[in-house]
């Protein structure tokens, strides 16, 4: 995510940079030199950023994908409130509760 913010920073501070050698110099056209760079800068970094920000995108899924397994073993190491119930009144699977 660092490296995807300081690219995208750095389109951005590029961006200003040309706008500003281009003549928006004075302090009349700062606010249309600013406005210009961003939206040249999202265009910019939508297409030459796209390998950055699906990397990114992949490891978050990666980071949830191994949440959710973690979730689930923690939960298959643990036993259920009725498999409790169950060993306390010895009525496991199996024994004739009905007589």
């Amino acid at each position: 995510m660092v490296r995807y913010t300081l690219l995208r920073t750095l389109v951005f501070f590029g961006c200003l940079l040309i706008l500003w050698l281009a003549g928006l110099r004075s302090r009349d056209q700062l606010f249309l030199l600013v406005a210009g760079a961003a939206l040249i800068s999202m265009v910019v970094s939508y297409f030459v950023l796209r390998p950055f920000r699906e990397d990114y995108s992949r490891q978050i899924a990666e980071k949830l994908e191994h949440r959710a397994e973690q979730k689930a073993a923690e939960r298959g190491a643990k036993p259920s409130d009725e498999d409790i119930e169950d060993a306390e009144t010895g009525e496991g699977e199996g024994s004739d509760s009905f007589r």
